[in-house]
């Protein structure tokens, strides 16, 4: 009878924090799964296992599309109608699950045969390098090729100077950044989680540059139309917004 009492009382204790606490546990339940391993999380990665390919596009795509949306949102850059959801945002789900995802999708899949039971430093470091040096290049070269067409680039000569003009500062963020997420890869994730976790880390990244560089873009509208930034009537929505 003791031993019911004692479960009864732990089972009736309030829990720190209220119903607040209990609300994040829940939600933290349905992510994870908690000790039933059945949340999103191992949905997902049960998905990413039995489909690899399918699942890796279709988030690729939303994070691509979301990329673009937040950014705008973030530089306040709307389209001619005024909104944040321009014609970039369907573009870019298409570009993220049709060219990113499954060209990620080939080139994770051969570094990871290339270094398969190779856990030593000198593997690591060799893997980090090749991923630096080879598969990097690679997909930064498709993804300025396809911004630029995105952009309305139509020529040859157009996409050679966008790549020309943009390989080099991508390179130097990838350089900074792709070796600490390969290295937090190798030492904490399971293989099949990579290329979303890089997908999630682009994605950060990207908002980042993405909206730096709308606001740029802003600015410099602003400059030419108005000189120093403000239309005659000091308002701040006014200002030229993109012609999509």
């Amino acid at each position: 009878m003791s031993v019911k009492f004692e479960k009864e009382t732990v089972r009736n204790t309030p829990i720190p924090g209220g119903r607040k606490h209990e609300i994040a546990h829940e939600i933290g339940e349905r992510l994870t799964g908690g000790e039933s391993a059945a949340g999103y999380l191992a949905a997902y990665l049960k998905q990413l296992q039995e489909n690899p390919l399918r699942t890796k596009m279709l988030t690729s795509g939303s994070l691509a599309a979301l990329q673009e949306l937040l950014a705008s949102w973030i530089a306040h850059d709307r389209s001619k109608h005024g909104h944040y959801f321009s014609a970039r945002v369907p573009k870019m789900a298409i570009y993220g699950a049709f060219i990113s995802a499954p060209l990620g999708h080939v080139l994770i899949s051969i570094l990871q045969k290339l270094f398969k039971g190779r856990t030593s430093l000198k593997a690591k470091i060799l893997q980090i390098l090749v991923s630096n040096l080879i598969v990097s290049p690679i997909q930064n070269s498709v993804y300025l090729v396809s911004m630029a067409i995105i952009a309305g680039a139509r020529t040859f000569h157009q996409v050679r100077a966008t790549v020309k003009a943009g390989f080099m500062p991508v390179m130097k963020v990838s350089w900074i950044t792709s070796p600490l997420a390969l290295a937090f890869a190798q030492k904490f994730l399971p293989e099949q989680t990579w290329v979303p976790f890089f997908n999630i880390v682009a994605f950060v990244i990207g908002t980042y540059i993405n909206a730096h560089t709308k606001k740029k873009r802003l600015a410099a509208l602003r400059k030419k139309h108005y000189g120093d930034g403000r239309s005659n009537s000091g308002r701040t929505d006014d200002f030229p917004r993109r012609d999509y």
